[in-house]
């Protein structure tokens, strides 16, 4: 007699009826939608804008991010359509809904908080607290994130720039755009690096190339060749590829 395929583990659901994995889901759909924002050019003033009406997501990328096979990925598509915090549109890919979005970004704060805590309060290096948080965030108290996040000095971003929401999934994100379109010979500071490799993490602080720096773009070689920055009083040549994971705004003031 042929056995039966394995079944999933049955998860415990929240009070919203979702589960760690389901939450996982969403915030990982929100980080692709987030980072592919990529094409606008222009640097407005320093102003804050909400993050709502992420475009569309291949399933396929959804899967390589969690490193996943595409039958799961389909199937908790098919979980988060049912709970109205995702849509699907054939040959367009999975979008959040407004309350997908709320959802998304609740888990994204749990785990920036817990970043921020590693990093102000324990230590630790921008470069190690990516793994650590997002096992730590999933088996925490909202009192215990709350207390964490008053001990690291209720931060309003995580250690790579990334901004967190309030406890309603709220947020408010820098007017920012890709240090491969900024302007060059002027004055900019650093928002948020969108890596969480340790090596690259490591290089871009051993270039100071982290949040809060100030960054000048010199010259940027044509067919997305090296650029050479001023940062603070030192040159650098950083690769097309890296630059391309660094976001700047125009410094305020």
């Amino acid at each position: 007699m042929a056995g039966k395929a394995p079944s999933e583990p049955i998860e415990a659901l929240d009070a919203v009826g979702l589960s760690d994995t389901m939450r996982k889901y969403l915030a990982e759909i929100y980080r692709l939608a987030d980072h592919g924002e990529t094409d606008a050019h222009t640097l407005p003033e320093p102003a804050g804008q909400a993050l709502l009406g992420h475009p569309f997501v291949s399933t396929s990328a959804l899967a390589d991010l969690l490193n996943v096979s595409a039958p799961a990925v389909n199937r908790m598509i098919s979980k988060l359509r049912e709970t109205g915090l995702l849509l699907h549109e054939p040959y367009q890919g999975i979008r959040l809904t407004p309350a997908g979005e709320r959802e998304a970004l609740k888990q994204l704060r749990r785990q920036r908080i817990v970043e921020a805590f590693l990093v102000t309060v324990m230590h630790f290096g921008w470069h190690e607290v990516n793994d650590e948080a997002a096992r730590m965030s999933a088996n925490l108290t909202e009192r215990l994130i709350e207390r964490m996040a008053r001990m690291a000095g209720n931060p309003t971003t995580c250690p790579h720039g990334e901004p967190i929401a309030d406890a309603d999934g709220v947020i408010v994100a820098p007017d920012d755009i890709l240090l491969t379109h900024a302007p060059h010979k002027l004055l900019l500071t650093i928002t948020r690096v969108r890596t969480r490799e340790r090596d690259r993490l490591e290089y871009l602080a051993a270039l100071g190339l982290t949040p809060h720096s100030t960054v000048e773009v010199l010259h940027a070689a044509p067919f997305n060749g090296p650029l050479q920055l001023r940062v603070g009083k030192e040159y650098r040549i950083v690769g097309h590829n890296l630059a391309e994971m660094i976001r700047v705004a125009r410094e305020s003031g």
